[in-house]
């Protein structure tokens, strides 16, 4: 949880930089608001059921669609509206490495701009979080569901056989390209489909629209090496219109730890009105796993404690609950010993179990000469003064 709040945190603070704003959205949703947007294979994984009230409802799959019914709903938010999320989502999948039933997403979503410049917006958001994070070996993919629609179009399959084409190719990071061809045999595609689609795929070309991002993208900040144009990418899910992203990282093999891309059509869907949309959803499990596993973060304290302040005895139970006092009334996080009868070692055995990086004691010597003695638990070192030098020792570890 330390290394969830601290990537949650870093997170917050560039989504706010760029202009989004906090929302949050039921965990459930009703059935007719989940199912025939996102595809047959991810409405597999979704958790079903009827309530109570024989509701039909389910649990949220994304926070995307949830997001965009509530602007459907609200026609007065000042657009383009930016928002961010960060909540739980449900998938009834296999749990690995990298993929959970519970899922935290942290996303960011641009209502109502259709130019480029507001997906380039959010791969600046991307790369920023990341190496915010401390994430240096990462690529943002970027392809486009126009350039894919093209490709079907020229592959000679029919219009409405283009999302299912679409779901296969999206399995190509996972799959050989021969398993691939296989699930598109047994979709139904023709051979002669087949290798048109792959024989488009590989000659592909960034359009207009993806030219111009690009060139937003870099005139925010991105540096080239960490995007590149990747006509094999498709993203899955049906709601996808426009250009779409996914962010990986060399190492752990983990797959991607961002996702998204404009689905201009999905709120459409709730009001008949076209609103045009894009965002990214950050994977903070995922995140948190690559962290964990590069060992990103080795000094990050494991508490937010900074200082445990002893009980002597019960002579001096009133000096030490003073200087907690103290402590917390200066922004010093600070914790008093809950029990006045344990032994000052047990107390100190505490602080360096739970972290804690310093502990103030405060004997009847201390008390005499109205001083304290602080131990820095991690240098093994102590130092007998004054509670204002104690509290500038404090600040100046932070």
């Amino acid at each position: 949880m330390v290394v969830r709040q601290r990537v949650i945190d870093i997170l917050k603070t560039v989504f706010a930089k760029y202009g989004f704003s906090p929302m949050e959205t039921p965990a459930l949703e009703y059935q007719d608001i989940l199912l025939g947007k996102y595809g047959p294979e991810a409405e597999q994984l979704m958790y079903l059921f009827d309530d109570r009230g024989e509701r039909k409802v389910g649990m949220k799959y994304d926070l995307t669609l949830p997001s965009a019914r509530v602007v459907s709903q609200y026609q007065s938010l000042a657009r383009p509206f930016k928002r961010y999320q960060i909540q739980q989502v449900w998938r009834a999948d296999r749990p690995q490495k990298g993929r959970y039933r519970e899922i935290t997403q942290c996303d960011v979503d641009t209502f109502g701009a259709s130019s480029p410049l507001a997906d380039a917006e959010i791969i600046a958001v991307i790369y920023e979080c990341l190496t915010n994070l401390g994430f240096k070996d990462f690529l943002t993919k970027i392809n486009s569901r126009q350039i894919l629609f093209a490709i079907m179009e020229k592959a000679g399959v029919n219009k409405d056989k283009y999302l299912s084409a679409i779901q296969s190719i999206d399995k190509l990071d996972k799959k050989p390209e021969v398993a691939v061809k296989s699930e598109l045999d047994i979709k139904g595609f023709k051979k002669a489909e087949v290798d048109n689609i792959f024989f488009e795929l590989k000659n592909a070309e960034p359009d207009k629209n993806l030219e111009e991002m690009f060139s937003f993208i870099i005139k925010l900040g991105v540096p080239k090496n960490y995007f590149r144009f990747e006509p094999f990418l498709s993203r899955g899910l049906d709601y996808y219109t426009g250009p779409v992203f996914e962010t990986v990282v060399v190492e752990p093999k983990i797959g991607s730890v961002t996702g998204g891309g404009r689905y201009d059509g999905l709120i459409g869907q709730f009001t008949g009105i076209e609103v045009p949309a894009t965002g990214t959803s950050f994977g903070l499990d995922r995140i948190c796993d690559v962290i964990t596993e590069l060992k990103l973060w080795p000094n990050l304290p494991r508490t937010s404690t900074k200082v445990l302040v002893t009980i002597f005895s019960f002579d001096t139970l009133a000096q030490s609950l003073d200087t907690v006092k103290m402590l917390r009334t200066n922004g010093v996080n600070a914790e008093v010993f809950l029990d006045q009868n344990s032994k000052l070692d047990k107390q100190l055995k505490y602080a360096d179990a739970k972290g804690i990086p310093f502990a103030l004691i405060i004997g009847p010597d201390e008390v005499k000469k109205d001083l304290l003695t602080i131990k820095n638990l991690r240098t093994k070192t102590q130092t007998t003064t004054t509670a204002s030098d104690a509290l500038k020792l404090i600040r100046e570890e932070n």
